[in-house]
C-alpha cells in the first residue's frame, strides 16, 4: 500500500518540488497540500493521511500548533517537521507537541524519502541522542503531562529501566547489552512502554522521560 502524504508549506514552489519527488516513488502518494497549519488541520478532517510533512514557520497557524492539534487525536497521521537548523527551539517545541521527528529543510531528497518511510513504519527519524541534546538545551520549558504519575506507575521495574536507557540515548542493541537480554526482549518491553504511556514512538518516550523528571538534563 502507498504511504499517503500531506504536504504543508506556505511556499507553493517548495510544495511543488516535494510533489515532484514524492510522486515519482512507487510507494508514496501525495493526498493533499496546505499553505498553513489551519488549512492542514481542516484538510485532514476529510482526507486520510499517514504522514504529514510540516513546515514550522507559516502564517495563520504555525507548524508547532498544527502538530499539536493533529497529534492530539487518536490514530492520527505522524508528523515530520521541517526546520532550518537542528538546534531550533521550534524543533524542540514540535517534538513536544507530538512530532515523530524533524528534518532540515535543505536535506537531500533521499533523506526526505527515507524519513517518510521510517515514520510511516512507526519509528522516529531523530536519533535519541539528538533529541536529548535538544531537551538538555530547552529543559526549562518542559511541562508535566497530564496523568504522568499514573501512567508511569503502570510500568514494571524492568520497563522503567528500559525507558531510562532509551531516554539516555541508547539503541535497542546497546540496551540489550547493558541488561544482558536479547534485543527482541528490549523491543517487547519498549512496545509495552509505548502502549502503557500512550506514546507514539521513541522520540515521544524520550520527551516524556524528561517531562516527568525520570531523566535530568545533562545527566
Amino acid at each position: 500500500m502507498s504511504i499517503r502524504v500531506l504536504l504543508v508549506d506556505d511556499q507553493a514552489l517548495v510544495r511543488a518540488g516535494f510533489v515532484m519527488v514524492l510522486s515519482a516513488q512507487p510507494d508514496m502518494e501525495v493526498v493533499g497540500e496546505a499553505g498553513d497549519g489551519a488549512e492542514a488541520v481542516a484538510l485532514l478532517a476529510r482526507t486520510p493521511a499517514d504522514v504529514v510533512v510540516m513546515d514550522i514557520r507559516m502564517p495563520v497557524m504555525d507548524g508547532v500548533e498544527a502538530t499539536r492539534r493533529i497529534c492530539a487525536g487518536p490514530d492520527g497521521p505522524r508528523v515530520l517537521v521541517l526546520t532550518t537548523f537542528d538546534t531550533d527551539e521550534d524543533a524542540f517545541a514540535a517534538l513536544q507537541a507530538g512530532a515523530s521527528g524533524f528534518l532540515l529543510k535543505n536535506a537531500p531528497p533521499e533523506q526526505l524519502l527515507a524519513a517518510i518511510r521510517v515514520i510511516a513504519a512507526g519509528e522516529s527519524v531523530v536519533a535519541p541522542r539528538i533529541t536529548r541534546a535538544l531537551l538538555d538545551r530547552f529543559a526549562g520549558q518542559l511541562t508535566l503531562p497530564g496523568r504522568a504519575d499514573e501512567r508511569l506507575a503502570a510500568l514494571t521495574d524492568r520497563e522503567r529501566e528500559v525507558l531510562e536507557l532509551v531516554a539516555a540515548g541508547l539503541s535497542n542493541t546497546e540496551i540489550a547489552a547493558r541488561l544482558f537480554v536479547a534485543e527482541g526482549t528490549v523491543k517487547t518491553h519498549f512496545g509495552r512502554i509505548l502502549a502503557k504511556l500512550e506514546l507514539r514512538d521513541r522520540v515521544q518516550a524520550v520527551v516524556f522521560a524528561y517531562e516527568i523528571g525520570l531523566v535530568k538534563p545533562g545527566v
